[in-house]
């Protein structure tokens, strides 16, 4: 759990920065807020308060024998201002401290994440340029605005990121870049096998783990590239975008030489349909039964531990219906040894479990044993596994 300082200057967004105490708070993060009195115009101090579960006094001279803007800074481990408007980014630059949130930024030593959000032309501007210029080189991290609509009919750049990306921006500072030099490739989400044009056989894997894990992964320095099955595009994130078993095969086979690690999350149809029909078929063609012939997909992580490079470290994910602890782990020893992958990320779904849920439970496993278990969110478990995998690719 990290202390963690949100700032909050006068801006349109500042409704938006509720999205961000909100994710923090979730994850577990103690959250201070620091509204300037112009972002108080904008959004109330009640509720920041009931989404930070902290009291809200941005008055710099309340309190003063407890010298609160140093103790603010000195015991912050990171601090977010968002949005932030360009009026407080030339009083930062310029080192002009006439508020509280100013002077913590002064006294603290963690890392400050700044995401501007302002007009276009205002973004554009040549004062805007330089300040923003003078704060990392002054070592500030300064999230580029995104692009969309903004106050009024105009759009363009200037748009508040979204406090998800906040988010994972600011928390990527906390972590450790000792990925930093290595490339990842994460498959994730379900492969669909078409039957024709509009119907296909799928499983009903979300992807939410894999994204879970290449999150964690690049955040702490790595070069992870996401292949992605039916899932969404993530801002932040590179992704290539297949369908079937075979597609998902084609892209592994040509990226996977560069890699350092495959984390294979993805759920491959074990079986394919064997002649799809190129035109939709009709049921008052078919009758009562329609029969399938299916042929056996390639066995992906298998194929990928057959040619791997030279200490390259392979991830497999063994989703099973077991009755107990014991008996899932039976399966996946039995599992990892037939594979020949270095770890193996095992859970039970009996009953539905998992499958698009934020909580999971895993066991995860070499090929000696049960190396960790592991309950809660998906982040959770996605750091304990990243931390693993560290873990051996230092040693």
């Amino acid at each position: 759990m990290a202390n963690v300082l949100v700032g909050i200057t006068g801006g349109i967004a500042a409704y938006k920065a509720t999205g961000i105490i909100r994710g923090l708070t979730e994850a577990g993060h103690e959250v201070k807020v620091i509204p300037t009195a112009n972002a108080l115009r904008f959004i109330g101090k009640t509720t920041l308060e009931a989404l930070s579960h902290n009291s809200v006094d941005p008055d710099l001279y309340s309190d003063v024998a407890d010298v609160k803007h140093v103790e603010l800074g000195q015991k912050a481990d990171l601090v977010i201002v968002a949005p932030a408007t360009a009026a407080f980014l030339a009083r930062y630059a310029a080192g002009l401290a006439d508020d509280l949130l100013l002077n913590t930024l002064l006294v603290t030593k963690a890392p400050v994440l700044v995401a501007p959000a302002m007009h276009t032309e205002m973004w554009s501007h040549a004062t805007t340029v330089r300040n923003v210029r003078q704060l990392r080189s002054d070592g500030i991290h300064v999230l580029e605005p995104a692009v969309g609509r903004l106050t009024g009919q105009d759009s363009g750049v200037g748009r508040l990121p979204e406090a998800e990306e906040i988010v994972q921006a600011a928390l990527a500072l906390l972590e450790p870049q000792d990925l930093r030099g290595r490339r990842v490739i994460v498959t994730a989400g379900g492969t669909r096998e078409p039957i024709d044009p509009v119907r296909f056989i799928g499983n009903r894997s979300s992807g939410k783990q894999g994204l879970a894990i290449a999150r964690v992964a690049q955040a702490r320095g790595a070069d992870v590239l996401v292949i992605g099955a039916n899932i969404p595009t993530v801002a932040g994130l590179k992704m290539i975008h297949v369908e079937t078993a075979a597609e998902l095969q084609q892209q592994l086979v040509a990226e996977l030489g560069e890699a350092d690690v495959l984390i294979q999350a993805a759920a491959v149809s074990d079986y394919r349909v064997a002649r799809p029909s190129e035109l939709k078929l009709k049921k008052a063609a078919i009758g009562e039964a329609l029969d399938l012939r299916l042929e056996m997909n390639p066995d992906l992580l298998k194929l990928a531990v057959e040619t791997r490079q030279p200490k390259q470290l392979i991830v497999g994910f063994a989703a099973e219906t077991a009755a107990n602890d014991s008996e899932l782990e039976a399966r996946a020893l039995e599992k990892i040894r037939a594979k020949g992958c270095d770890l193996l990320v095992a859970n039970n779904v009996s009953g539905g479990a998992v499958f698009d849920a934020d909580d999971t439970r895993v066991m995860i496993l070499d090929e000696y044993g049960v190396v960790s278990q592991c309950s809660g969110t998906k982040d959770a478990v996605a750091r304990e596994l990243v931390e693993l995998i560290a873990t051996r690719l230092r040693g």
